[in-house]
């Protein structure tokens, strides 16, 4: 009976002394906080449910298992997406005979245009990583890509993408102020 209150006693010191390494490892693997939350509380579920034999090796435990549920979790979200394109490649033929509205398709290639004058405005590491992500491209090949180390490309595509996020604003404050200008001379106001 004591030796089971000293378990969760023990499993209490490990969690709080390992899990910020652990959840920064799988955020660097996965480049999602949220995600690596989650995989961080699976890895440490699995240290509960069956802990090493010694205890005084948890790190190299907990680092092998966060290794596994990571790139389990890279693994399944990679056939996820694919199962998504394959589906959405499929609506797409079904629905072929379907032409998008004038409006539609002026709106689509407006979107495209602003992607593509933000990404130009992006540095050219920032356009590269978040165009080979968007390719479905593993970190450890953007890395090898960029030529960086594979442990920072969840953080350099996360930064990456909060720059892009900032642009693109800025475009379509920039296009929407230009128009309600345009607008304002074209009333007469």
């Amino acid at each position: 009976m004591e030796e089971g209150a000293q378990v969760p006693e023990l499993f209490q010191r490990l969690f709080r002394e390992h899990y910020p390494g652990v959840a920064r490892k799988l955020y660097a693997l996965t480049g999602d906080y949220a995600t690596a939350e989650d995989l961080a509380q699976e890895v440490f579920l699995r240290l509960y449910r069956s802990p090493p034999d010694r205890l005084e090796a948890v790190g190299a435990w907990l680092h092998r298992v966060l290794t596994r549920v990571g790139y389990d979790y890279l693994r399944h979200r990679s056939s996820g997406k694919a199962l998504l394109e394959k589906e959405t490649a499929r609506v797409a033929a079904w629905s072929e005979g379907a032409t998008p509205s004038g409006e539609t398709e002026v709106i689509r290639e407006w979107e495209k245009d602003v992607v593509r004058r933000v990404l130009q405005k992006l540095s050219d590491r920032d356009r590269t990583a978040l165009l080979l992500r968007e390719e479905g491209y593993s970190y450890e090949e953007i890395a090898l890509r960029l030529e960086v180390n594979p442990k920072i490309v969840g953080t350099l595509l996360a930064r990456a993408e909060e720059r892009l996020k900032k642009k693109y604003g800025q475009e379509e404050e920039r296009q929407d102020g230009g128009r309600s200008e345009a607008d304002r001379r074209g009333s007469g106001f």
